[in-house]
């Protein structure tokens, strides 16, 4: 019988408590963060995150989120649903009203999604905020495998992979000049098998669409996307009804879906391990525009 107490921690406690230190920091260090929500598996995972970082007090930061006006219904019920529950502040980025004043220009040929980096900028801007957390993970993508957890952001929100900040020992450099900001990323060492397993565990709530369900989809470009007066189909596609779910939620005419009869979070963690194409490779559509799609959009401002 050992007389020693075992103080090692699960992968996930280690995950977790390196989060949570971020957090912790960032509120610490900056004078006005704001956490990025969407309301997609990820940021529902930092927003609980946050929540236990700060538990019994309020999250000390408002929540924004970039609404490209083709967001899921099903996405932005549950995001709600999570802000009402912690009576955190709510700040919408709305791209429609970006384009009504002038922020963005939609020339009909840019994406909604490329669309949401002025809006995001301008956002950021206008609130003074110095901090930005975002829910991104080094396994989803190769631009975002080079991001350290604090990346700067000059001041006209750009990134230079080049001319990053070394974070040894997990010790983070957060000195910023006036009108620059910094992305902070607490989920930068999960991975979407860590996602899974934590919502899981801790049984949270994320919206219906990323668990099997009977779908009008049309296949393009090796995807299948949803059907819906947003979407309008070229020669020779056709809408079919099929059995599918969702890896990754964004702009709904970007986002594809799985086919996939997974309905419990055990099952999805079974397809996910077996899986050897990450969610957006394999669903994002904005990420097929080029090789280096990813990195460009965010060297210009984007998460």
């Amino acid at each position: 019988m050992s007389t020693h107490a075992d103080y090692r921690l699960s992968q996930l406690d280690e995950l977790e408590a390196e989060s949570i230190h971020i957090f912790r920091e960032v509120a610490a260090e900056f004078e006005k963060p704001v956490l990025m929500f969407s309301g997609g598996k990820d940021s529902i995972v930092m927003l609980r995150l946050a929540e236990k970082a700060f538990y019994p007090a309020k999250i000390p930061f408002p929540v924004m989120q970039v609404d490209t006006g083709f967001d899921f219904p099903e996405v932005l019920s549950t995001r709600d649903s999570w802000v009402d529950r912690l009576g955190v502040r709510m700040i919408v980025a709305s791209v429609d009203d970006a384009i009504k004043n002038g922020v963005v220009i939609d020339d009909g040929k840019t994406s909604r999604n490329r669309l949401q980096i002025g809006t995001l900028l301008n956002t950021i801007e206008e609130h003074g905020f110095t901090a930005a957390f975002g829910g991104g993970r080094r396994d989803e993508e190769k631009a975002r495998a080079k991001e350290r957890v604090y990346s700067h952001r000059d001041e006209f929100g750009q990134w230079d992979p080049k001319n990053q900040r070394p974070e040894l020992w997990s010790l983070y450099n957060g000195r910023i000049a006036e009108g620059e900001h910094m992305r902070i990323f607490p989920l930068s060492n999960w991975t979407e098998l860590d996602i899974w397993h934590y919502i899981g565990r801790e049984q949270i709530l994320i919206p219906g669409i990323y668990y099997s369900h009977q779908r009008e989809v049309f296949e393009r470009d090796g995807m299948l996307l949803s059907a819906g007066d947003h979407a309008t189909l070229r020669a020779g596609e056709t809408v079919e009804e099929r059995t599918v779910r969702f890896r990754t939620v964004g702009d709904m005419t970007l986002t594809g879906c799985v086919e996939s009869t997974a309905t419990t979070v055990g099952e999805i963690i079974e397809e996910i391990a077996v899986a050897r194409v990450t969610e957006r490779g394999a669903t994002r559509g904005d990420d097929r525009f080029s090789e280096a799609a990813m990195e460009d959009r965010k060297k210009e401002g984007y998460f």
